[in-house]
């Protein structure tokens, strides 16, 4: 069964497009529900266990990745914890994290040409303002760039140069976020080419934690949600690449009409379950585990 929304009583707490965030005093509980957006709404239908693979695989790369982030615990299965704390509906899809300062931007590493770098590299060479080589096919392999977006409370997000993003939180910040960016990301590339996947492009949050003033990685990470990835068997540039994510979603939706500035249609159950199981596939082929919840 999908869960929509959660409700933990005598805790603050606000929601975002997927995650219902509480607030503990010190600390933060963060939970994956299984909603999922297209063109910036969130449908009425939802994703089984699409909160659970995020969580599962954010928790995954946190502890594989070499850099400070937020995780402080996360609940699964048999945590001696959850029967006293936590709905059993939440097990899997809840992380204990540190509070912190988010930094106004997302922090977008691209690494292969597509999506909004695509259509602007179309017409002016560029993405972000960044010259790229001439002559670049959809999909195409480049240098990773990093280009900062900022973060929008409704609508879209906004890609802005490096410079912008310098000016809102002075050249020092911005310059280790870029370069933290590129680092992780190229890590992560690396570990995921040994798995058979591509990894596109990612974007990250990053944060000051508040007891300490650390720069810390916050939110999600290298989920499906937050990044493109491509299997290494059937790439071929030239074009749109098939991807572990929410493709099927959009493509659904370009057929129903839809003028995506009402209602958004709910979804019909093969969408559904074709969507669940790519989400479940990247969970399995990253992690090399069983995903629990099948």
């Amino acid at each position: 069964m999908a869960l929509l929304a959660t409700d933990l009583p005598g805790f603050p707490k606000r929601s975002g497009k997927v995650r219902d965030v509480y607030d503990l005093g010190d600390r933060l509980l963060l939970v994956a529900t299984d909603r999922i957006s297209a063109f910036d709404w969130v449908l009425p239908t939802a994703i089984p266990d699409k909160g659970r693979v995020l969580t599962g695989l954010s928790t995954f790369w946190f502890h594989r990745l070499d850099v400070a982030n937020h995780l402080i615990k996360s609940f699964e299965v048999g945590d001696i914890d959850v029967a006293e704390t936590l709905q059993a509906p939440l097990v899997g899809r809840a992380v204990l994290v540190k509070k912190a300062k988010v930094v106004p931007f997302e922090c977008v590493v691209r690494g292969y040409l597509e999506g909004s770098g695509w259509k602007e590299y179309r017409t002016q060479g560029t993405v972000c303002g960044i010259k790229l080589p001439g002559g670049l096919k959809q999909g195409d392999r480049i240098d990773p760039i990093f280009t900062p977006a900022t973060k929008a409370e409704a609508g879209h997000d906004e890609n802005v140069s490096f410079d912008v993003m310098a000016e809102a939180v002075g050249t020092e910040l911005a310059t280790t976020l870029r370069d933290q960016s590129l680092e992780i990301y190229q890590q992560a590339a690396d570990y995921a080419e040994t798995r058979g996947l591509i990894l596109a492009d990612t974007k990250f949050e990053w944060g000051h934690e508040l007891a300490t003033g650390n720069l810390i990685l916050i939110d999600e990470v290298l989920t499906p949600d937050s990044s493109r990835y491509w299997s290494r068997e059937t790439y071929k540039p030239g074009g749109p690449q098939p991807s572990f994510d929410k493709q099927f979603v959009r493509d659904w939706l370009e057929t129903t009409g839809w003028d995506k500035a009402s209602e958004p249609p709910a979804l019909p159950d093969d969408v559904v379950i074709r969507t669940r199981s790519k989400y479940i596939d990247a969970y399995e082929i990253l992690t090399g585990h069983a995903f629990l919840w099948k």
